[in-house]
């Protein structure tokens, strides 16, 4: 029986390269030394839906950080004489440069109604930076530039009325006021999110590793807050508040008031992690070698899907803001003068209102625009939180 010798001169067979991420754009990662973490970024990079809305929820929060700066008028600003002024759009020309013209009131004789008519032949000059009426940055910091608005008179150094989104019953500028709106109405979904935050993993944490009686009674604990419809649970909870409250009194009631409601379902998350991952070799060693309880929860069992707990967190921000936008709206949140877009909605209570004013329905739309980005957001992390799924 012959055996075949290789031949001497053939080149050796190079060895396996190791696996790559193929067929994307962008970047190619080594799977067999990346990280989770790098794998998750990777993945997310990709879905480029859920990083425009990431990086519009950036534009979002640095706008609410510095609202004094963006705002073109301050919060409790206000001209009686251009009540609901309408919009004035932006133009420009290579003589006037950016400029919007002039609105003119007029009142009807008969019917005392007022309208208004724009002025062709007078202007408002707008830049950005412009210098306007002295402010200070969060209280502390004064300053007198803002990012876009009317320029002061050059002849009276007086500042120029320009609503570019037009003005409320007070006429007070709309835009400026969600502006300022959304440093409320979008730092109550984070704060709401920390104290969900804590009671999901505790509790939930609890009741996936003790199990037992003390699982059943969280579980049915969780159902029946479930149970419970969230309107007139918000109404009773409401209700309890004293109206003698300051404003960051409400604020922070209104704060713990979404957190009570919204901790469940991050609990069952937790909870049905905890259930598949305690009885893990890691786990079980962790014990053996005298780890406590809430050492096992908390260093080794959470860490292992904290991705899931982002994703649950990220989908839940949008509850938190439209649960604040309709409480304030229907008058059982925050309560004027705090600004936030449910408090702004207010004055679209009245089908007439809205029917003359539409513009004041203005702040539905960044409250649409938030929970879209967060809702994209939520779904770009979940897919990315598998790395390994398309593998």
């Amino acid at each position: 029986m012959s055996t075949k010798v290789p031949d001497e001169a053939s080149p050796p067979i190079p060895p396996p390269k190791p696996p790559v991420e193929p067929k994307h754009d962008g970047p190619t990662i080594n799977l067999e030394t990346a990280t989770q973490w790098q794998l998750i970024l990777l993945r997310f990079s990709r879905h480029k839906l859920a990083v425009a809305s990431f990086f519009l929820l950036l534009v979002l929060y640095l706008i609410a950080l510095l609202a004094e700066f963006f705002a073109p008028k301050g919060r409790e600003w206000r001209n009686l004489d251009y009540s609901y002024a309408p919009p004035q759009l932006p133009a420009f020309s290579f003589s006037k440069g950016l400029h919007a013209p002039v609105t003119r009131l007029h009142i009807d004789p008969v019917t005392f109604r007022r309208s208004y008519t724009a002025d062709p032949a007078d202007y408002v000059r707008l830049g950005f930076f412009a210098k306007g009426e002295p402010y200070r940055l969060w209280g502390l910091i004064p300053m007198e530039r803002r990012f876009f608005g009317p320029r002061i008179s050059d002849t009276d150094g007086e500042s120029v009325v320009f609503y570019f989104l037009g003005a409320d019953k007070y006429g007070r500028d709309v835009l400026s006021r969600i502006i300022y709106g959304s440093r409320i109405s979008l730092s109550i979904g984070l704060v709401s999110i920390v104290i969900t935050f804590l009671l999901g993993i505790i509790i939930g944490g609890i009741s996936g590793y003790y199990g037992g009686w003390a699982d059943n009674v969280i579980q049915r604990g969780i159902e029946i807050i479930n149970a419970f419809p969230q309107l007139p649970l918000w109404l009773a909870l409401a209700a309890v508040m004293p109206p003698d409250w300051s404003a960051l009194m409400v604020y922070f009631a209104i704060t713990v008031v979404l957190s009570l409601l919204g901790w469940t379902g991050l609990a069952r998350v937790v909870r049905g992690k905890i259930l598949s991952l305690r009885e893990e070799d890691y786990a079980v060693a962790a014990r053996l070698i005298g780890a406590g309880h809430g050492r096992v929860i908390f260093r080794h069992l959470v860490p292992g899907f904290t991705s899931h707990i982002i994703v649950a967190l990220t989908l839940s921000v949008p509850g938190m803001i439209l649960g604040e936008t309709a409480l304030s709206f229907l008058g059982l949140g925050l309560r004027p003068p705090i600004v936030s877009w449910g408090v702004l909605l207010q004055d679209c209570m009245q089908m007439q209102v809205v029917a003359n004013y539409p513009w004041l329905l203005l702040p539905t739309v960044p409250i649409i625009l938030t929970v879209l980005a967060f809702n994209f957001l939520g779904d770009g992390m979940r897919d990315a939180a598998d790395p390994y799924s398309s593998r």
